[in-house]
């Protein structure tokens, strides 16, 4: 059973948490700040972000240049231009780190997704294999179209043999002696008219 944080303090089964904290941490929404994370890491990685940036230090450095000296906010060394510089990078590398750990994280996701995939379907091609295999016997016992009209024109030949026999033995006798049965190749009596 679920219990909230406050229920379980209040329990008298469950010991108290002994470290008390001055200061809470602040508390954030890691999916939202990953998804600011990536925003930033991308958008830091486009040559807009490179023009931008280029503008930028440009200015400042001919402003402070040209400028008349009570219009300079940072002389030659540029000592507040590098430390905005170094906040910016010092920054921009954990975001970018953040942006490519939920990058990989999803390539893994996505790895695994496909190997499944792949198991998948080779255990498929396997089985059809085997079944392809099994067709490939089975129809290697069926009759062919060849083989069977070869079966039929010879026992046609043979009943045509037959009934040239029959033929011919009914015109050596064509009637026999009288009050005689007749009787055919297969021992079956004509029928009496």
């Amino acid at each position: 059973m679920a219990e909230s944080r406050g229920t379980r303090s209040a329990r008298l089964d469950t010991p108290r948490d002994t470290r008390r904290t001055l200061v809470r941490r602040p508390s954030y929404d890691s999916d939202t700040f990953g998804v600011f994370a990536e925003q930033f890491a991308r958008f830091m990685g486009t040559a807009r972000f490179l023009i931008w940036m280029t503008v930028f230090v440009s200015v400042w450095i001919f402003w402070n240049w040209l400028a008349p000296d009570a219009w300079k906010w940072d002389s030659y060394p540029y000592i507040f231009l590098t430390l905005i510089l170094s906040l910016q990078a010092s920054y921009a590398a954990p975001l970018i780190l953040l942006a490519q750990n939920r990058q990989e994280a999803r390539d893994r996701v996505i790895a695994e997704q496909d190997r499944q995939a792949d198991a998948r379907a080779h255990a498929d091609m396997e089985f059809l294999a085997r079944e392809v295999a099994s067709l490939r016997m089975g129809v290697s016992e069926v009759v062919t179209r060849d083989y069977l009209r070869s079966e039929l024109r010879a026992l046609l030949h043979e009943l045509d043999d037959r009934a040239e026999e029959h033929a011919a033995g009914r015109e050596e006798d064509p009637g026999g002696p009288p009050g005689s049965v007749q009787r055919t190749n297969d021992g079956a009596q004509p029928p009496t008219t």
